[in-house]
C-alpha cells in the first residue's frame, strides 16, 4: 500500500508535455498561472465550460479571482455539452475572437476541454471552422495556449494531444491528435471532484479503464502503456468502489484522479482502438449517451474478441477483475470484466439504450465512414475488418 505514504494535500508537479498541478488545493495553482499568462503578454482569455458544474464545484469562484487579480480579461461561453458540436466550437471561436482572447481556459470534463482545444486551433488558424478540422481539411501546425481545469477522473484529456467533437450533421464524432493541443498548464484537484454523480463517477472511471486496455494491446502498445496499464486498473478497482459508497472520500478521488492522468499519458504512447472506434458511433447517434456508459457495454465484448492475441498482457493487467486463473478462455475473462462493471452497478447492455440487431449495419457503416476512426481500427490488434466490428456491436447487445 505505497499510496499510504503519499500526502494527498501536498500538490505535486508532474510534467508530461504539459505542466499538471496535481492533489487537494490544486485549484489555487491558477494563481501563478494567471500570472505567467500575463507575463507572455496574454490579457485576454475565454473560459469553456458546461452550464453548471463550474460554478458548483467552486472551481470558478477561485479561477475569476485569479484572472482579475493579474489583469486577465475573460469572456466565458458556458453552453459546452457532453459530446459538444463542431457548432459549440464555432460559435465559441467568434465569441473569442470579438472579445480579443488570445488563450483558452477550460473548466469541466473532457467536453469543455475537447471543445477549448478545438477554439485554440481556430484562433491561430483564420478562415478555418471547426468541421475544416474534424473532417481533417488540414492539419493544424498551432494553437492558442491552452489551460485545462480538469473536474472528473475519466478523460485524460488534459495532458494529452486529443480532442472529440461531434458533426451532428453526420452523426460523424471524429478524433484528432495534434502536438499543437498539449495544454500548457493542467490542473487536477481531487476536491474538485466531489460533486460528480454517482453515475458520472462511475462512467469517468471506466473511460480510464478502456484507455489502458486498449493502449496497452494496440498494435503501437510499449513496456510503459503495458505498465501504466497494470496501475490504473490496479487503483480503479481499488478506489471506484469507495467514491461509490463515500463520494466525498478525497482520497479515493485522488488516486482515481491520478489513474485517469496515467491512462491519458498511457493512450497518449499507445492509442485506441476497438471500444472508442465503436462508442463514437454509439454516442454520435444518441448524443445524450454518456461516453462512459457507452465504453462499457462494448468493453465486454470487445476483450472477447481480441483476447487470444493479447492474452498474456490481458491476464496482465486486468488481473484485478480476474476471479480464476484455471483455465482462461475469451468468454471467461469477458465476463469477469462484465462481472466487475456490475460490482460497480454498470449492468447496461445495448439493448437496454434502445439499439437493435437492426442498428449494427448502421453503426457499423458509421465506424468505418467517421473521419479517423479507420486509423484507430488499422491499429487493432484482431484485424479490421467489417466482420469482427459487427460482432463485437452484436455481442454488446445483451449480457455475454
Amino acid at each position: 500500500m505505497w499510496e499510504k505514504n503519499i500526502d494527498i494535500n501536498q500538490v505535486a508537479e508532474i510534467r508530461t508535455r504539459t505542466t499538471v498541478y496535481f492533489g487537494v488545493g490544486a485549484i489555487n495553482k491558477i494563481q501563478d498561472i494567471a500570472k505567467d499568462l500575463k507575463s507572455k503578454g496574454i490579457d485576454k482569455v475565454i473560459v469553456m465550460s458546461g452550464r453548471n458544474a463550474y460554478k458548483a464545484t467552486g472551481a470558478w469562484d477561485v479561477v475569476e479571482k485569479a484572472l482579475k487579480d493579474n489583469g486577465v480579461g475573460y469572456v466565458n461561453y458556458d453552453k459546452v455539452t457532453p459530446n459538444p458540436t463542431t457548432h459549440h466550437v464555432d460559435e465559441a471561436t467568434a465569441m473569442a475572437k470579438e472579445f480579443g482572447a488570445k488563450a483558452v481556459i477550460s473548466i469541466g470534463g473532457g467536453s469543455p476541454t475537447d471543445a477549448g482545444k478545438s477554439v485554440a486551433i481556430l484562433l491561430e488558424n483564420e478562415g478555418k471552422t471547426a468541421s475544416d478540422v474534424y473532417e481533417f481539411k488540414f492539419a493544424p501546425e498551432k494553437a492558442a495556449p491552452i489551460v485545462s481545469i480538469n473536474l472528473t477522473h475519466g478523460t485524460g484529456t488534459e495532458t494529452n494531444r486529443f480532442a472529440v467533437v461531434t458533426i451532428p450533421e453526420k452523426n460523424y464524432k471524429p478524433a484528432i491528435a495534434y502536438d499543437c493541443i498539449y495544454p500548457m498548464y493542467a490542473i487536477d484537484d481531487p476536491a474538485l471532484m466531489v460533486k460528480l454523480s454517482p453515475k458520472q463517477t462511475r462512467y469517468v472511471s471506466i473511460d480510464a479503464i478502456n484507455h489502458v486496455v486498449e493502449a496497452a494491446t494496440s498494435k503501437v502498445a510499449s513496456p510503459y502503456t503495458v505498465t501504466l496499464a497494470a496501475e490504473v486498473v490496479n487503483l480503479v478497482t481499488k478506489y471506484l468502489p469507495d467514491a461509490i459508497v463515500n463520494p466525498e472520500d478525497l482520497t479515493a478521488r485522488y488516486y482515481l484522479a491520478y489513474a485517469a492522468m496515467m491512462a491519458g499519458v498511457c493512450f497518449d504512447n499507445g492509442l485506441l482502438h476497438y471500444t472508442h472506434a465503436l462508442e463514437h458511433p454509439l454516442s454520435a447517434v444518441k448524443p445524450d449517451l454518456s461516453h462512459g456508459l457507452g465504453l462499457a457495454m462494448l468493453l465486454p465484448a470487445v476483450i472477447k474478441a481480441m483476447y487470444n492475441d493479447k492474452k498474456e498482457v490481458l491476464d496482465y493487467i486486468l488481473a484485478p477483475m480476474i476471479s480464476d486463473y484455471n483455465n482462461l478462455t475469451p468468454l471467461k475473462v469477458a465476463q469477469d470484466v462484465q462481472t466487475w462493471l456490475a460490482s460497480v452497478n454498470v449492468k447496461e447492455k445495448l439493448e437496454d439504450i434502445g439499439f437493435t440487431e437492426n442498428d449494427v449495419e448502421k453503426l457499423v457503416n458509421l465506424t468505418f465512414e467517421t473521419p479517423s476512426l479507420a486509423g484507430l481500427l488499422s491499429i487493432a490488434p484482431s484485424g479490421d475488418s467489417k466482420e469482427i466490428v459487427a460482432q463485437i456491436y452484436n455481442d454488446s447487445l445483451k449480457q455475454i
